[in-house]
C-alpha cells in the first residue's frame, strides 16, 4: 500500500470514527434532553390536576367521573400528553382517554402514589408502553391531622410517540454529521496531497534510503562539512568536521554557531563567500586560512539553496596544519639554500685571496687573513646557541640566523640561553610547542625589524617550565594594537607586500599554545626600541 493510500485511509477512518462517535453522543444527549423535557411537562400537568379544587371536590359526588372526565380530557388535549388518568384511593379510574375504561381498576400498581410519594418511570398499560408520572391527590386536612391521600393523578406519553419526536430531531443532526464527514474526507484528501508534495512524492522506503545514503556520503567525505540554517544554528556536522573542530555531535547540532564555532568561522559563515574566484587578493585558492583551536584550516563558506531560495550556509573545512608547517619549513629551507649559495661565493673569494697570497709568498699575510675572516659563516649549532641541547631547537635557531642574515637582519641568541633536549616521548609535546612558539615569534620579529634591523632571542628553562623572549628594534606595537595583536588575521604588514603562508596566524597560534599549557604571553617594549614578546610555557596537560 502506497503512502498516499495509507495516509488517506488512516485519516478517513479517524474522521468517520470521530463523526460517528459525535453523532452517537449527540443523539443520546438529545434523547435525554427530550425525555427530561417531557418529564418536566408531565410532572407539571400531574401536580396541576392533583391540586385543582374541582377535582378534589368531585371525589365527594355520587358520580365523580362525570365531573373529573371532562376536566382531565381538556387538560390532556391542552398539554399534548397521551393520557391524564385520575383514580380514587382504591385505584378505580375517574378519567381515561378511552371512556369505556372509566370505572375500572387501573392495570398498574398504584401503591407508590397512594403512599404519598411521586413515582416516575416506564410501564405498560392499556394504551401501551408509556413514560409516566404518578402523584398523590390529597383531601382536606382536619384538626392538625395530615391531609389524607384520596386518589392519584397519572400523566404519561407513549414511548412510541417519544421516539417519533426524537427521530424527527435526528434528521438535522444526521444531516450536519454527514456534511462534517464529507468535509473531513475532502480535507483528509487535501492534507494527503499536501504532505506528498512536501516530501516530493517519495515513499517511506525511498526517504529512508535517501537518508542512509546522505549520512553515508556526508560522513564519508574527507573534508569537514558544517551546515547552518537561516538562524545561524548548526543543523549538520560530519565526522571530519567534528574531528577538526574538536567538538561533540550532541553539543553541536542544534546549538547556535556563535556558541560552538571559532569567531573566524562564524564571521566567514556570515559573509557566505560565493566561490573561490571571488576570494580576497592574496588569499589561498578555494577558501580562507583560519584557526580552529590550534589547527590551521582552509575554510570555504557558501550559501545553501533549495528551490531557488537561501536556506542557510555550508562551511567546508580542510585540514592544512601539516601543510602549513611544511610550507613554513620550505620557506626556511629556501632561505637557507640562498644563504648557502651566497656563502659559497664568499668562500670562493676567500680561497682566491688565500691562493694569491700564497703564490706571492706572503705566508704570514695569508695566515692573518684566514684568522681575520674566520670560517666563512658558522654552520654548526654550537656556534649559534651552545647552551641549547635540543638538536631541533638549535637547528631552528641556526636556520633563522642564516635566513635573517640573508635578509639583512642580525639575529642574536642570548648567551644565557640554555634548554635541555627532550628526555623521552613524554616530553616531545612540550618540545614541539617550544618549536612552534619560537619559530612564529622569530619570524614576526624579523619581519618587524626589516633590513638592517636586530633581533635578540633568549630561551631558558627546563621541560617543566620554558620561557622564550624575543626582542626586535622595529616600530613596536602601540598600546591600542596590543589588545588585538592576538586576534586571528591581525597583521602589521602594509598593503602591497608579498603575502606569505598563514599571515595573521602566528601570534594567535602562540597565544593558544600558551593558553593550553596554562602559560602566558606578554607584549612589551624592547630595550632595542621595538617590541618584546615574552612567553611562558609551564608543564601542562595538552
Amino acid at each position: 500500500m502506497s503512502l498516499r493510500v495509507q495516509l488517506l485511509t488512516l485519516q478517513v477512518v479517524i474522521v468517520l470514527v470521530l463523526v460517528c462517535a459525535t453523532a452517537a453522543v449527540a443523539s443520546a444527549v438529545q434523547e435525554r434532553q427530550l425525555r427530561q423535557a417531557y418529564l418536566d411537562r408531565m410532572t407539571g400537568v400531574a401536580l396541576s390536576v392533583a391540586g385543582l379544587p374541582a377535582i378534589r371536590d368531585a371525589f365527594d359526588d355520587a358520580d365523580p367521573a362525570a365531573a373529573v372526565q371532562p376536566i382531565a380530557e381538556l387538560i390532556r388535549e391542552a398539554s399534548d400528553v397521551t393520557y391524564v388518568v385520575v383514580t380514587d384511593d382504591q385505584g378505580i379510574r375517574y378519567s381515561h382517554p378511552n371512556p369505556e375504561l372509566v370505572g375500572e381498576m387501573v392495570s398498574t400498581d398504584p401503591s407508590v402514589p397512594l403512599s404519598g410519594q411521586v413515582w416516575t418511570g416506564t410501564q405498560t398499560g392499556t394504551l401501551g408502553t408509556s413514560w409516566r408520572v404518578k402523584v398523590p391527590i390529597y383531601g382536606e386536612a382536619e384538626d392538625d391531622v395530615a391531609a389524607p391521600v384520596i386518589g392519584t393523578a397519572s400523566v404519561g406519553i407513549l414511548e412510541s410517540e417519544l421516539r417519533a419526536d426524537w427521530r424527527d430531531g435526528l434528521d438535522w443532526l444526521y444531516l450536519a454529521v454527514g456534511g462534517a464527514a464529507v468535509v473531513g474526507v475532502v480535507a483528509a484528501a487535501w492534507v494527503t496531497r499536501l504532505v506528498r508534495r512536501r516530501i516530493f512524492r517519495l515513499e517511506p522506503e525511498e526517504i529512508a534510503a535517501l537518508l542512509e545514503t546522505r549520512d553515508a556520503m556526508l560522513h564519508g567525505i574527507t573534508e569537514g562539512v558544517v551546515g547552518l540554517d537561516g538562524k545561524g544554528r548548526v543543523v549538520v556536522a560530519n565526522d571530519e568536521a567534528l574531528r577538526l573542530l574538536d567538538l561533540d555531535r550532541a553539543a553541536v547540532v542544534g546549538a547556535d554557531a556563535r556558541d560552538v564555532l571559532d569567531p573566524q568561522l562564524v564571521a566567514l559563515a556570515g559573509s557566505a563567500a560565493p566561490g573561490p574566484t571571488e576570494q580576497p587578493d592574496g588569499a589561498p585558492p578555494g577558501g580562507e586560512l583560519v584557526l580552529a583551536g590550534e589547527r590551521v584550516l582552509l575554510a570555504h563558506a557558501g550559501p545553501a539553496t533549495a528551490d531557488g531560495r537561501d536556506v542557510g550556509t555550508v562551511l567546508v573545512l580542510r585540514d592544512r596544519t601539516e601543510l602549513h608547517a611544511l610550507l613554513r619549513d620550505l620557506d626556511g629551507a629556501r632561505g637557507l639554500t640562498d644563504s648557502l649559495r651566497a656563502q659559497s661565493h664568499e668562500f670562493a673569494n676567500t680561497l682566491h685571496v688565500v691562493s694569491g697570497l700564497l703564490e706571492l709568498g706572503q705566508i704570514d699575510e695569508a695566515v692573518s687573513f684566514v684568522a681575520r675572516v674566520g670560517h666563512g659563516g658558522l654552520l654548526t649549532a654550537s656556534g649559534v646557541a651552545p647552551g641549547v641541547r635540543s638538536p631541533e631547537l638549535a637547528a631552528l635557531l641556526l636556520v633563522k640566523a642564516t635566513t635573517s642574515r640573508e635578509r639583512g637582519v642580525t639575529l642574536e641568541v642570548d648567551a644565557a640561553s640554555a634548554l635541555p633536549g627532550p628526555a623521552g616521548a613524554a616530553e616531545e609535546t612540550w618540545h614541539d610547542d617550544v618549536l612552534t612558539v619560537l619559530g612564529n615569534l622569530v619570524d614576526n620579529a624579523v619581519d618587524a625589524a626589516g633590513t638592517g634591523g636586530r633581533v635578540r632571542v633568549l630561551v631558558t628553562g627546563s621541560a617543566g617550565d620554558v620561557r622564550v623572549r624575543v626582542d626586535d628594534d622595529g616600530p613596536g606595537l602601540a598600546d591600542e594594537l596590543r589588545a588585538i595583536a592576538f586576534e586571528p588575521g591581525f597583521s602589521t604588514k602594509h598593503d602591497g607586500e608579498r603575502r606569505t603562508h598563514g599571515r595573521g596566524i602566528g601570534l594567535t597560534l602562540v597565544q593558544r599554545v600558551a593558553a593550553r599549557r596554562g602559560g602566558s604571553v606578554v607584549v612589551g617594549t624592547s630595550p632595542l626600541g621595538g617590541a618584546r614578546l615574552e612567553v611562558r610555557l609551564p608543564e601542562g596537560t595538552p
